[in-house]
């Protein structure tokens, strides 16, 4: 028996009833348990909100379904370093280039940063950007465009002329799929919806100008496209082509050969940055190679006068 001046204890049951009324009291504030969600079903919760329809949310689909696939559709309520690393290591294995798994990471960080906001993950691992080299790029000379364009035009028309309007103009398909017929003039067109925010105009030219003449019931020349169907069009003109073991010949390579003939032209980098509407000038200096007519100029001033005995 403790003395009679030591303060009594409370029974260890009222600690229990305490607690257990201060959890509910917390849970009626707002603290909601969180769930186990797998990258799938994240994804379908809020892709419609992260991604607009076209090509880019074309492939993030096809990036989040491989994910997914890799953790064997596993539930989490956390998305640990441990899990992320695993990735990493799986996609290596696959032969990712670091550039791949960027991408890739990107569009995983943006889900799952979504889906912390939103309550449904309560821990996120560090994103750490791969380091990539500078790969070559990969552009149609005439010879292949002829071929690739010929097999396009025999499927589909219209999928034809948007490949003109994208080698010609240097615009992301994204972009020209949400062209409206007002932002067209007679000789330019205007980028209103862009990668980076900022519009840009283009002048057009001949083919292009035909490329987007006026069709009825659509609120743009190609608003009316669907990417999934194009894609198939394409890929099997690939194939008959020639192409079809080049795994660089999809439509993003349009816009590089813009961008490769503009700089084998002769046309200064910083007009090559504007017309394609790049945030920085690192970007467009991938083509800088390209102009290597520019360095023609250095030889004779490193040149000499020699007579045949000094050499």
């Amino acid at each position: 028996m403790p003395p009679d001046n030591e303060p009594q204890l409370p029974p260890l049951h009222t600690y229990e009833a305490a607690f257990s009324l201060h959890y509910q009291y917390a849970l009626g504030a707002g603290v909601k348990p969180v769930r186990s969600h797998s990258l799938k079903q994240l994804f379908q919760r809020y892709a419609d909100l992260l991604w607009e329809p076209g090509s880019h949310k074309y492939n993030v689909t096809a990036f989040i379904a491989e994910l997914d696939d890799l953790q064997f559709g596993l539930e989490f309520s956390e998305f640990t370093d441990q899990m992320l690393d695993n990735l990493l290591s799986l996609l290596r294995k696959r032969g990712n280039s670091n550039a791949t798994i960027n991408r890739k990471m990107a569009a995983l960080s943006k889900l799952l940063r979504k889906a912390y906001k939103m309550g449904d993950v309560h821990s996120l691992p560090e994103f750490r950007r791969q380091k990539e080299k500078a790969g070559r790029i990969r552009f149609l000379d005439y010879k292949e465009e002829d071929a690739l364009f010929a097999e396009i035009k025999r499927r589909n028309e219209q999928y034809y002329s948007l490949c003109v309007f994208l080698v010609d103009t240097g615009a992301r398909i994204g972009e020209a799929m949400k062209l409206k017929w007002g932002d067209i003039l007679p000789d330019r067109v205007t980028f209103w919806v862009t990668k980076s925010g900022k519009s840009r105009s283009v002048p057009l030219t001949n083919r292009a100008q035909r490329s987007v003449e006026r069709k009825p019931k659509t609120s743009g020349p190609f608003s009316d496209i669907n990417y999934q169907a194009f894609r198939a069009v394409w890929n099997a003109a690939r194939a008959d082509a020639g192409l079809g073991d080049d795994p660089d010949v999809v439509p993003h390579v349009l816009r590089h050969t813009c961008a490769s003939r503009l700089v084998q032209g002769g046309i200064d980098i910083r007009r090559v940055q504007t017309w394609l509407g790049h945030q920085t000038l690192a970007m467009t200096m991938r083509y800088a190679h390209l102009a290597s007519h520019d360095l023609d100029m250095c030889v004779p001033v490193l040149e000499r006068a020699v007579s045949p005995d000094d050499l």
